[in-house]
């Protein structure tokens, strides 16, 4: 599925949606170009499961444990820009955390496929300086078992229908 997105409190309000889907256990990996939109995504998941502190890159921590408010899942956020293999991705053992939380691997392609074979690839483009106007294309992908059923495109249409939303 891809979806346009106009703003970042259109990209955080397609977190939210998108949070309605996840459940613990879910890695979501992101993917893009430097201020394509991921922390922000990010925060917008966050927001949505309804989790404790505010979501920021992570970019110097690695990883970051945002237990939930309520009775969701807590919210892993990893950085893995600076990390320069998968056996550092490992050092980190979030597959302790995997099965109870909401793993979100910015900068994942390539380097966090392996932490579950199922996935939700999500790949953000942000529009190049020399183009009108700020949207960013959002493209997002499941792979595995777990995602066959989830029907991605309503997340789209229900964040259509939120006043101020960009029209498809």
């Amino acid at each position: 599925m891809e979806v346009a997105v106009a703003t970042d409190a259109d990209m955080r309000e397609l977190g939210r949606r998108l949070a309605a889907v996840l459940r613990a256990g879910d890695l979501v990996l992101l993917s893009g170009e430097l201020g394509a939109g991921k922390t922000t995504l990010t925060q917008g998941i966050g927001a949505g499961l309804g989790v404790r502190g505010a979501v920021t890159s992570p970019t110097f921590v690695i990883a970051r444990l945002h237990p939930p408010l309520g009775d969701g899942p807590a919210l892993v956020h990893v950085d893995a820009y600076r990390l320069g293999s998968l056996a550092e991705l490992d050092d980190l053992d979030l597959d302790t955390s995997l099965d109870e939380s909401v793993t979100v691997v910015e900068w994942g392609e390539g380097r966090a496929e392996a932490l579950s074979t199922d996935r939700l690839e999500v790949v953000l483009h942000r529009p190049r300086a020399d183009e009108e106007g700020q949207t960013r294309q959002v493209d997002l992908r499941g792979v595995g078992g777990r995602w066959r059923d989830v029907v991605l495109d309503d997340l789209w249409r229900v964040h259509q229908d939120v006043p101020g939303a960009p029209d498809e």
